[in-house]
């Protein structure tokens, strides 16, 4: 070596390593840089913006380094939203009034960690309006935009590697200012009404084909001859038209899919995109009949093939043409584990012929009997726009379900069809086509229309809905030249998911730039050849014969090529060749668009927020919502609101003004004095999407002035109590400061009240029930708990009451019960004295029953008849004049230390004259001890009609369920509106119920359910009546019901204490009712009208509201330890299985055998079975399922659980009873004959174990069928496991390896199972198609009147209508 070349080559080695020194210590600082970042907090912030009601909903999410600074920030969600940057304000918006904190400052150098933002917390923002101010949207200019700098969204691509998922497919979220703006690409994408990506990826691939286009724009709409509104060709010239020259992102397709004659509900329809095409060039077809485009559709898509059989003997060919519309071509052949490598593949395979031999053989007309033949398809003839459907869905004949093939399936992007042409001469000798050449099969294309030789007219095209149709339509016949047939990809449609749903999107080359883009709804972006092959499927590995199932989920699904012939290729049409039609159409869509764009601006600008005005004559609170502009002024306001409430006619305009009101509250938080010329916007707060406050429209009268309202003020509702006349007054106004003291706010009270301030009591009222009395002179009334809006009771007075305790005060009480006193509707039943002289006579000879007697007589006339409410309150008017006089002689006593057993508030008030006799008493409660009698002196099991008639229309839902440990029936608590008692108090629904200081020393009365009984004793251990241990406020009066309630029932207005328990409520009703309130029953109504039966007599009444309704119906109502059964017949081989009987009380502690004793009347009397004790039995019932069979000498509460409302079944049996002992097994067991293709009825078996042999043997004794033979399976679903005879051979779980009953895949552990056997050596019918069909009938009819789905067609589809006047007629509709 020269010594001159060795110095050279040292320095450039030297270079070699300190250019690769350099590059690991690059590597090594991006390294650490990352790993300083991964340490360094985070900062989520998550900005909501307000700035539009469409937008509110939204949320922008990012996740920063605690290190990045507030001006990072802005420029962040700008870019996010697209905003732009100093046109918006960013505020907090962790809970606080963003109208109370100062917004960021968008250029400040903080980091967020010093700005308060908390790392590893959520830090919410608002993005609100800038100096009242709307924030700028920016401009896209896609002439300057780079490619490199947006992300590609090219649909539901998964990532390399990655095994696809439903989410693949989930469309990506978008804000509503991204789709006011134009894709980069200058392409406009199209919105997904719910599930019409298949309608999309079509519409967008037409609207980029030039040919169709150009086609579409020359046709003229005559609005003359049809209505726009159901015009196809219309809507989707319209379509193109915004397509090419809106300025949105995406557009909407409810026009067109509205012409379609759909309606919303098939949006949420998805279908498929290659029928969705037929069905729609069908429809074209038919509109543009005898007009210029009549044959465009076949112009361009349809090409034509010959389907030929040649006998292999004599040579004789039968043949006729068929068109397509496209080919489709077969994933993977059948019976066959491996795919077509490729679309040529298939191609070749598609019309590679096949050789009928074997007891195939095709009949020839020349040699006249059967020979070898070769039958196949040859094209004659392909389109200008070729369509390839690859059909990768298939039907899986092992599980019986529709399944989609994943395999790889290549595509070139040129695709040469001169191999696949036909080259003989289409005018073959002309001989009778083959009518058995197997066209049919699943093999051939989609034929659209035949050769002259043997078209038809067929008026109902599938999928087309027609009126009428006449006419031959012509076909045409290119030649079938053999020239350059050279074809080039410009359309992939793919589909993500599975064979149960998925989402399509479309990638479409554009002829004008030969870029491919990705039309994904409304997302439009560049992709490139890569992303294309990433269509073709597979999987990037071989994984041998599973790698369908491991492959990707998107895959191409419909391809278009076009023929390569620069003298039929066609461009699209410029602005200046549009015909002058679309010039108008293009003119008038971008007046709509500006027009919308302006109404956009307005509602930019429009403040909307709840209006609320009380009506100054009808005194009902109105409600309706104020849109006002941000530059209206607070006078234009008022005008607005004054017409809006419609006071035109019963106010003058300058009596009315618009205060800020807090609804929720009922506050009025200020008035705006000397604003009216204030823009809103600014009085508002800016243009919001929601206001955390309202308006309210205040009236006042002529001769009145307003008050003014100042910030800071609360609201004080004053209540004036009168002790002596018991009545609390309606409610006025005034306003105070929360540092006043409570002198001070009694000489405000005095003022507006005119009562003593030096006497006065006031009593403020913190939350429902919870009073408080205002007894230090010098405390705050922020101290004492008032807040914006309160209540306050005042009463000032000489009496003595001021010296008690306030808890044991008359004011306390008054109060006390002012605020539990509900207002109840109570129908009583209609009188049916018969059933009650059976219990009284019943009585007489069971014993002692003087007090029973003095009761009948109380409630009985003359004639011995029941007399009615009206003659009950006249007889007992007496009675309750001298009480009520007796009482008000005690009264004016002045003694307030009278025992809890006489006060006035809890002594039980009877029914006042309906004549007026409350008048006459001073509206005094009018009081009587209810005394009844031992309740075991009714032991009688008599029920009497009505009784079992209402039972059987009481709902069957369980009380249990229906009631919690506070209520008796707690399905609703509506609030009500304030209603006048009779004695002038006001009666709110109050939900809480509290025990009381008053209470202290008394037995409680609302004890808690008793767990062992279904429902509560009404009476203690001594047999005493809990309801007289009780005295609560109770009054009834006659109510006049609304027309319609029937004749014969009368309706009680009935006031009471809500505290009061159940039983003590049903004793005060006794007199109104004419029975002891262990013969009847209470059930409460709810809105629906639906009944449900309250049952637990030791709770309150707690959850019942005001004006709720009761239904009161005669009947033995339950004892302690009793349950309601509903007993149901089980018919094991009827349509039906299970029908109600009756229903029935069991009690605890009685055997299965003497509850059947007990229903062996019963039976007879009201359903007609005349059974022995011997002949059925009882079992468990849980829905339709029958279950444990229970045995004679089970006990209910020990051996059998029993609850409310609890269902039995009652089975009349066969013979003797062989269920004898808990350790056997009852089965219910139906053969399945196979070669008749029908099921025999059920038959019981009782096997000693749970053994599969001895089920084996019990079915082969049964049966007949030897022992080897025999196969069974369990059924199922609910009984009677119902399943089609055309399913049922290969559904079943046939034959379970298994040798015990109790484990998987049986589990058989309970009487009531179901198992089909069937002889395994018996073969299943031969069924022809017409057969089945029938069969398919027959059995969807059986199945669906059982209430069984037919399970052979697992998944059932809409079909794909498009209709042709623009609606379905009724009887399309219900196919």
């Amino acid at each position: 070596m020269v010594p001159g070349e060795e110095n050279q080559l040292v320095p450039k080695e030297d270079v070699f390593w300190r250019c690769r020194q350099n590059i690991f210590d690059e590597m090594k600082k991006k390294f650490l840089q990352i790993e300083n970042a991964a340490e360094e907090p985070r900062v989520l912030c998550i900005i909501q913006d307000t700035t539009n009601s469409k937008t509110v909903n939204e949320r922008i999410t990012l996740n920063l380094p605690a290190s990045t600074p507030v001006r990072k920030l802005f420029e962040d969600v700008a870019n996010k939203v697209g905003y732009i940057n100093g046109t918006f304000d960013l505020a907090w918006g962790n809970g606080v009034n963003t109208a109370d904190t100062a917004p960021l400052d968008h250029t400040s150098d903080k980091s967020l960690l010093d700005a308060n933002f908390e790392p590893g917390k959520k830090n919410f923002l608002h993005l609100t309006d800038k100096d009242g101010e709307q924030p700028q949207m920016m401009l896209e200019d896609s002439s300057n935009v780079d490619d490199s700098m947006h992300d590609r969204f090219i649909g539901p691509l998964p990532r390399e590697g990655s095994v696809a998922s439903t989410s693949d497919y989930v469309s990506q979220s978008y804000s509503y200012s991204s789709i006011l703006n134009k894709s980069e690409t200058g392409y406009v994408g199209l919105v997904n009404q719910a599930m019409t990506c298949y309608l999309n990826s079509l519409l967008q691939t037409l609207f980029m084909t030039p040919e169709f286009r150009n086609a579409l724009y020359k046709w003229e709409f005559e609005e003359s001859e049809e209505d726009p509104v159901t015009s196809i060709p219309y809507q989707l010239q319209r379509l193109f038209v915004l397509l090419q020259t809106s300025k949105k992102r995406a557009i909407e397709t409810t026009d067109v899919t509205r012409s379609f004659g759909w309606d919303s509900s098939e949006a949420w329809q998805q279908h498929d995109v290659q029928e969705l095409c037929r069905v729609m060039f069908d429809a074209l077809e038919q509109k543009w009949k005898q007009t210029e485009q009549a044959d465009l559709i076949n112009e361009l898509y349809q090409g034509k093939l010959k389907d030929y059989v040649r006998c292999l003997e004599c040579g004789y060919e039968g043949w006729r043409i068929d068109t397509y519309l496209d080919i489709p071509l077969v994933i993977r052949p059948y019976g066959s584990s491996q795919a077509f490598a490729s679309v040529e593949e298939a191609l070749h395979a598609f019309i590679q012929p096949e050789i009928l031999d074997g007891p195939n053989q095709y009949f020839c007309e020349r040699c006249k009997k059967k020979c070898d033949a070769r039958k196949g398809l040859r094209f004659l003839h392909f389109p200008y726009l070729l369509t390839l459907q690859l059909k990768r869905f298939d039907f899986d004949y092992t599980t019986m379900h529709r399944i989609k093939l994943n395999d790889r399936m290549s595509f070139p992007e040129e695709l040469d069809m001169s191999t696949f042409i036909d080259i003989e001469d289409e005018k073959s000798p002309q001989t009778e086509s083959c009518t058995d050449s197997g066209a049919e099969n699943e093999g051939s294309c989609h034929s659209d229309q035949m050769s002259n030789d043997f078209s038809t007219d067929d008026a109902v095209d599938e999928g087309i809905c027609l009126e009428s149709s006449s006419g031959t339509e012509k076909i045409s016949k290119p030649g079938l030249e053999k020239n350059s047939l050279m074809y080039e990809l410009f359309s992939v449609m793919v589909h993500s998911g599975s064979a149960a749903g998925g989402h399509y999107y479309a990638c479409i080359k554009s002829f004008s730039d030969e870029q491919w883009y990705s039309f994904n709804d409304q997302h439009v972006s560049r992709i490139t050849q890569e992303d294309i092959k990433k269509t073709h499927g597979g999987s990037s590995g071989s994984r041998g014969y599973y790698s369908s199932a491991f492959a990707s989920s998107t895959n191409a699904y419909m391809l278009i090529y076009r023929l390569k012939d620069p003298t039929r290729n066609a461009k699209f049409l410029e602005v200046d060749e549009y015909p002058e039609h679309i010039k108008n159409l293009v003119q008038k869509e971008r007046e709509l668009e500006e027009q919308e764009k302006r109404q956009r601006e307005i509602e930019r600008n429009t403040c909307k927020i709840k209006l609320f005005c009380l009506h100054p004559v009808k005194q009902v609170m109105m409600e309706n919502k104020l849109e006002v502009h941000k530059d209206k002024t607070l006078k234009e306001a008022v005008e607005m609101a004054y017409k809006m409430m419609d006071l035109e006619e019963v106010i003058p305009l300058d009596c009315c003004r618009l205060v800020k009101y807090d609804e929720f509250h009922d506050y009025l938080e200020r008035s705006y004095e000397g604003e009216e010329d204030t823009p809103m916007g600014l009085l508002l707060g800016g243009v919001k999407s929601t206001y955390m406050f309202d308006l309210l429209l205040e009236t006042r009268k002529p001769d009145q002035v307003f008050q003014s309202y100042k910030p800071g003020e609360v609201m004080v509702k004053v209540h004036v109590v009168d002790l002596k006349a018991e009545t609390v007054a309606a409610p006025i106004t005034v306003r105070a400061y929360l540092n006043q003291t409570v002198t001070e706010f009694k000489q405000l009270i005095s003022k507006a009240t005119h009562l003593a301030a030096e006497s006065m009591r006031i009593v403020l009222e913190r939350c429902y029930n919870d009073l408080r009395l205002l007894s230090v002179p010098s405390k705050t009334l922020k101290a004492e708990g008032f807040f914006r809006s309160n209540k306050v009771f005042v009463e000032s007075s000489e009496t003595l009451d001021h010296q008690a305790a306030f808890t044991d005060s008359h004011l306390w009480k008054l109060l006390d019960r002012h605020a539990n006193t509900i207002r109840l509707f109570v129908l009583l039943p209609e009188q049916s004295p018969g059933s009650y002289s059976k219990r009284t006579a019943y009585q007489k000879a069971g014993g002692d029953s003087s007090n029973v007697e003095d009761d009948c007589e109380r409630v009985k006339g003359p004639a011995g008849n029941f007399k009615s409410v009206d003659a009950i309150l006249e007889e007992s008017t007496e009675k309750l004049k001298s009480l009520s006089l007796q009482q008000q002689q005690d009264g004016d006593n002045g003694d307030s230390s009278k025992s809890t057993e006489t006060s006035d508030f809890e002594n039980i008030e009877s029914p006042l004259n309906e004549r007026g006799s409350s008048t006459s008493v001073d509206n005094r409660e009018l009081e009587q001890h209810i005394q009844t009698s031992d309740p075991e002196n009714f032991q009688s099991e008599e029920r009497s009609d009505s009784d079992v008639n209402n039972d059987r229309s009481t709902s069957s839902v369980d009380s249990d369920i229906l009631s919690s440990s506070h209520s008796s029936d707690t399905l609703c608590n509506a609030d009500s509106a304030q209603i006048p008692l009779a004695n002038g108090l006001d009666s709110h629904s109050i939900t809480s119920s509290r025990r009381t200081k008053a209470n202290e020393g008394k037995k409680e009365t609302w004890d808690t359910a008793e767990e062992d009984s279904g429902t509560d004793s009404e009476y203690d251990e001594s047999g005493k009546s809990r309801g007289e241990m009780q005295y609560m406020y109770f009054k009834a009066d006659p109510y006049a019901a609304d027309e319609g309630s029937g004749e014969g029932h009368k309706w009680l207005m009935v006031h009471v204490d809500k505290r009061i328990t159940l039983a003590a409520f049903k004793q005060h009703l006794e007199p109104f009712v004419g029975v002891l309130s262990s013969h009847f029953k209470v059930f409460r109504v709810y809105t629906s009208n639906q009944e449900f039966e309250s049952v637990r007599l030791n709770e309150t009444l707690s959850s019942f509201s005001d004006d709720t309704k009761i239904t009161i119906r005669l009947g033995r109502a339950l004892k302690k330890g009793e349950y309601r059964v509903k007993v149901c017949q089980l018919l094991v081989n009827e349509q039906e299985p299970c029908k109600f009987l009756l229903d029935a009380v069991f009690a605890k502690g009685m055997t299965v055998r003497q509850s059947k004793e007990e229903l062996i009347p019963q039976l007879r009397e009201q359903c007609g079975l005349d059974l022995s004790i011997d002949r059925f039995r009882l079992r468990k019932k849980t829905w339709k399922n029958p279950g444990t069979v229970f045995l004679d000498y089970h006990i209910y509460e020990e051996d059998i659980n029993i609850s409310s409302n609890w269902e039995v079944f009652l089975e009349v049996l066969d013979g003797v009873e062989k269920m004898k002992s808990m350790s056997q097994l009852a089965i219910l067991s139906k053969r399945w004959r196979p070669s008749e293709m029908k099921l025999d009825p059920f038959q019981e078996l009782v096997l000693e174990s749970n053994s599969v042999d001895e089920l084996r043997e019990k079915l082969s004794e049964i049966s007949g069928i030897p022992l080897e033979d025999i196969e069974f399976a369990k059924g199922r679903g609910t009984f009677p496991c119902d399943i089609s005879v055309l399913d049922i051979h290969q559904d079943l779980d046939w034959n379970p390896k298994v040798s015990t009953l109790n484990v998987w895949p049986l589990y058989i552990c309970d009487d009531g199972a179901v198992i089909f056997y069937r002889d395994k050596t018996e073969e299943v019918m031969e069924l022809t198609e017409e057969q089945r069909n029938e069969l398919m009938k027959k059995e969807s009819s059986r199945l669906q009147k059982t209430g069984h789905r037919v399970t052979y067609s697992p998944r059932k589809e809409k079909a794909l209508k498009i209709y042709l006047d623009g609606a379905p007629n009724k009887e399309v509709a219900q196919d």
